[in-house]
């Protein structure tokens, strides 16, 4: 689809988080750091599961795509939101712009899916141990984690291919740090009435099915954990929840507080209070994921520390 058919834009202008000059430089050396330990950790992460023999295990395979989709999502957004603060305009043209549009929507639905998956293989393996093996057989971990990846391509080549059927030609700015769902439809100057019709059926069942799924499965663990009759398996178990909760909380909430809002193209304060949100679902939450779902683990601790040890002796 040759995009010079539907609009007269041939680029776009990111706007970024500020316009203020001297938060520039701070904010570039902060998110930069976030970038490297981001990369670092789930690169990290993915490698030492690919390569540790203790780590074969369905958690630990869904951990490792969550690793990899954290480290694909990050790398779609936070790269051009660097060249923002180090560049008077940030361009982004419009063939760019609509390939940012496209793998940002698939791996933030994959999150979103891959985290209800591992709340799942958790309820199974805390609330039916014996089952375990045969429930979450490497088959059906295959088949789970095939059917995030289909369906994620699926609605994100229907948002895509409706975005470029609209026509663009009001001002070239996006009042945000990269090319997203609704910044763009404020630009257009056609209908996009089946635009905001997807976005919030689809925004409605990605956020709130996987949340489900997630809460159903901790309330089956935690009553089941208030069964367990040792005070430290029941403090290890909690921790653990907990800070499972605290990622899902942060991502799912500043995701819906960014979507599942009424549409008010008019409003720059919501659209600037919706940046702000969306720097933890994209930016955030993946830097963070690494540490809590993997480097408080034991198994791999132990498995980091077993891989350091065996390249040093080398």
């Amino acid at each position: 689809m040759d995009p010079r058919n539907h609009s007269s834009v041939t680029e776009f202008i990111l706007a970024g988080l500020t316009e203020q000059p001297q938060l520039q430089l701070p904010l570039f050396l902060l998110f930069l750091g976030i970038y490297v330990v981001t990369v670092v950790g789930n690169l990290g992460m993915i490698t030492l599961i690919g390569l540790s023999s203790h780590l074969k295990t369905p958690m630990y395979y869904f951990l490792s795509n969550l690793s990899l989709v954290d480290l694909c999502q990050s790398t779609v957004i936070t790269p051009k939101m660097l060249v923002n603060f180090v560049t008077e305009k940030n361009i982004i043209s419009y063939p760019e712009c609509m390939t940012q549009l496209y793998f940002f929507i698939l791996f933030i639905i994959a999150e979103s899916y891959m985290l209800s998956e591992m709340a799942y293989d958790r309820y199974v393996a805390i609330c039916n141990p014996l089952l375990y093996n045969g429930i979450m057989s490497y088959y059906r971990c295959f088949q789970l984690t095939a059917a995030v990846y289909i369906l994620c391509i699926i609605q994100s080549t229907f948002h895509t291919c409706l975005m470029l059927r609209l026509y663009f030609c009001k001002a070239n700015i996006i009042n945000h740090y990269f090319c997203d769902v609704f910044p763009l439809m404020e630009l257009s100057c056609s209908s996009i009435y089946f635009n905001e019709l997807l976005a919030l059926v689809c925004s409605s069942f990605n956020v709130l099915i996987p949340a489900l799924t997630i809460l159903i499965s901790y309330i089956y663990i935690l009553y089941k954990i208030f069964h367990i009759h040792s005070t430290e398996g029941r403090s290890k178990a909690f921790r653990t929840c907990s800070s499972h909760i605290l990622a899902v909380a942060v991502f799912y909430g500043s995701a819906a507080f960014m979507y599942l809002q009424p549409s008010s193209p008019s409003s720059v304060s919501s659209m600037d209070e919706g940046k702000v949100s969306s720097v933890f679902y994209t930016i955030v939450v993946p830097m963070l994921n690494p540490l809590i779902y993997s480097l408080q683990n034991r198994d791999v601790n132990v498995s980091l520390k077993k891989m350091l040890e065996r390249r040093i002796f080398f």
